[in-house]
Parts: structure tokens; C-alpha cells; sequence
């Protein structure tokens, strides 16, 4: 973790990368190209059940400028232009979508080694505003994340977040929902030469009083290949299996099976990510 506390995403991203990240049912084809000047092309394919969806993107860099450009099978088109440290700390980020005329937004950025902001507005005549701080230090933060919809002159988002870090633990506490969830965090390195971890995430809803309790970990097979494996109080178990064939070109395999209802099929995913 870099110095100071991150902006408010940053609260309890370990857990949920360890315990989510690179799990999919689906089967996924990613593969990335350089032209002569620099730019970065990047073509994905992913079958969902009997559907196929796919997009291009193209990448830009000139000096602190990036720009990324994306189409997809939807002939909706993205753009987002990154301006990085035009004063230090700051990040300025602006993204549209066509043909959606209410998606333009304009994020604002800021990391200091005691706070951490992240502000947005749309471009739109009745926007959403929306602000997430954090203050604190790199090992004890606090934050909160509003969003206000001036249209309807409502909140739509009230969450609020804690998080400690230590040299081997990070632990976090967020209420989400508008206070109807409450969700604790927990990410443990056994050891770094492995990258061995394990994690948890317990979620309560207090509007139906339940509870959702996902335990999980990682190991280091090789310095080429992980293992992951999870599991849910509700008995879904996941695990994957992801091979570094060659410098950032990575082949991820996935399954998860409800040890509930074993006659059931076991769901399989597949991706393959190509880079040069």
C-alpha cells in the first residue's frame, strides 16, 4: 500500500480481490497488440451461456494524457480521458458513452498523505453528484461515500467505511445500502515468499436479517501459477487455477459447484489473456 490511506475504494479491496477477482462461470478471450507509435489495442471476446459479446479498446499515452477509447457488439462507444498530476496528487478523469447522453462525467481525484478524495459530477442538466473521502494515515482510515441525485433531490448512495492495516493484516468495517448493510473484511498474508493469504467478508442485511459469510484463500504454486479457493456459508465452492505462460499473457480456469445440490452441473469458466 502506498503512502497515506488510498481513496475510499481502497477499504477492503484486498479482501474482495482475494475472494472475487479472476473467478468467472464464462469463457473469455482477451488479446492485446502494440502499433509502431505506442498505442495499445485491445480485443475481447466473451461467451455468456448462448450469448457472445465482444469490444475493441484502443489506448493512447502522450505524456501525463491517457486516453482509452472502446466500442462493443452493442455499437455503444466509450471514451475516458485520464490527465495525470496536472498538480500533485490530482487526477482529473472525464468518460462519456454514445449513444447514452447522461453518462459524460467528470471525476476529480485527490491523494495527500493524510486524506484521500474522490468527487464526480454527470454532465447533465440535473446531474448525480457524487463524494467519497477518506482521512487518516496508511494504517488507520476513516471515509464515506455520497452520491446525490439533484433530479429527484434524494440521496442515492450512503456508505461509510473503516479500515486498519498492519505489516501482514488488513481489517475492514463498511455500512453500505443506506445503512441497511453492514460488512466486516478480513485479508491475512501467512507468507509473502508463497503469497499465501487467506480472507473473509461477512455481510448482514438487516432489513431481512441475514447473513453471508465467504472464506477464502490463495497459494503460489510456482512463481508462474496460483491457486484460489472459496466458500460460502450457503455451500458454493469455488476454485481456480491461473498459469503465467508467458510474461502477461495469463490462463485462468475456474469451477464452482453447490456442495448442496452436487446433481446439479458444476459451473466452468474459462479466459486466456494474450500480450506481446
Amino acid at each position: 500500500m502506498g503512502k497515506g490511506p488510498g481513496l475510499y475504494s481502497d477499504i477492503g479491496k484486498k479482501a474482495r480481490d482475494l475472494l472475487y477477482k479472476d473467478y468467472q462461470s464464462d469463457h473469455k478471450f482477451t488479446i492485446t497488440t502494440y502499433t509502431s507509435d505506442g498505442v495499445a489495442i485491445t480485443s475481447t471476446g466473451t461467451k455468456k451461456g448462448e450469448s457472445f459479446l465482444a469490444d475493441v479498446s484502443s489506448q493512447f499515452k502522450n505524456k501525463n494524457i491517457t486516453t482509452d477509447l472502446k466500442v462493443d457488439t452493442n455499437s455503444n462507444f466509450l471514451t475516458t480521458i485520464t490527465v495525470d498530476e496536472p498538480a500533485p496528487g490530482l487526477k482529473t478523469i472525464v468518460s462519456f458513452k454514445v449513444p447514452d447522453q447522461r453518462s459524460g462525467k467528470v471525476e476529480l481525484q485527490y491523494q495527500h498523505e493524510y486524506a484521500g478524495i474522490s468527487t464526480s459530477i454527470g454532465l447533465t442538466a440535473n446531474p448525480i453528484v457524487n463524494f467519497a473521502g477518506v482521512v487518516g494515515s496508511n494504517t488507520v482510515s476513516l471515509g464515506t461515500d455520497l452520491s446525490f441525485d439533484t433530479a429527484s433531490g434524494n440521496f442515492t448512495k450512503l456508505n461509510a467505511g473503516l479500515s486498519y492495516t498492519n505489516a501482514d493484516l488488513i481489517a475492514s468495517l463498511t455500512l453500505n445500502d443506506k445503512g441497511d448493510s453492514l460488512n466486516a473484511a478480513y485479508y491475512h498474508t501467512v507468507s509473502p515468499l508463497t503469497n499465501t493469504a487467506v480472507g473473509a467478508e461477512l455481510t448482514h442485511s438487516f432489513s431481512s436479517n441475514e447473513n453471508t459469510l465467504t472464506m477464502g484463500t490463495q497459494h503460489a504454486l510456482d512463481p508462474l501459477t496460483t491457486v484460489k479457493a472459496r466458500v460460502n456459508n450457503y455451500g458454493k465452492a469455488s476454485a481456480l487455477i491461473q498459469h503465467e505462460w508467458r510474461p502477461k499473457s495469463l490462463f485462468t480456469i475456474s469451477g464452482e459447484v453447490d456442495t448442496r445440490a452436487i446433481e446439479k452441473s458444476a459451473k466452468i469458466g474459462l479466459a486466456l489473456a494474450l500480450k506481446p
